[in-house]
């Protein structure tokens, strides 16, 4: 039997330390880190690697159950794929949690249910910053980085669309796409 650490924060400027330092007072011998978004299991390759990882008879273990997935769905569904091959699974601060007891499964589905209300919380919030900054001329949006004049004068020059990509460091369907909205 092993016990495997998972970490993840969500953004480029916040650090894993404290939580793998846990993981590792936690007795886990191997400890996959990343730093990407907990909202949806896309593009997680740590999380990805270390669910492969683990084999019957293992534990997992996160710091804290909102590490592993923002969402009930998510959650659900590492736990189901966990439980299928036989593998434990642990959240440090929230000791209740042990998924091989009626208490633990409900007590790990209600905090679930937090997490995933905390982050639409979030995004409402995020939401509402946004659309009261447009309305007082603050926020204009991403920039645009296609110059459609810029494609349009290339173009007129007898450059095809591979070449224009190339010379704008864009993407060729990007260049398609300007080309598809003017008329030239």
């Amino acid at each position: 039997m092993s016990t495997i650490g998972y970490a993840r924060v969500s953004s480029v400027g916040q650090t894993l330390e404290v939580q793998e330092q846990l993981l590792n007072e936690a007795g886990c011998e191997r400890i996959f880190s990343e730093k990407r978004s907990g909202t949806s299991t896309n593009g997680r390759e740590q999380l990805a690697q270390a669910l492969d990882w683990v084999r019957e008879g293992d534990v997992l273990v996160v710091t804290r159950l909102d590490r592993l997935a923002r969402s009930v769905t998510d959650l659900r569904l590492i736990l189901d794929r966990l439980a299928a091959k036989g593998v434990g699974f642990r959240a440090l601060q929230q000791g209740s949690i042990d998924t091989t007891s009626s208490n633990g499964r409900l007590m790990l589905n209600i905090l679930a249910a937090f997490a995933e209300f905390e982050t639409d919380l979030r995004r409402e919030r995020q939401a509402d910053g946004i659309a009261k900054a447009k309305l007082a001329g603050v926020y204009k949006g991403r920039p645009r980085s296609i110059d459609k004049t810029r494609i349009e004068a290339l173009r007129a020059e007898g450059l095809g669309a591979t070449d224009i990509a190339r010379r704008l460091r864009i993407g060729r369907a990007s260049v398609y796409r300007a080309l598809r909205t003017t008329t030239v």
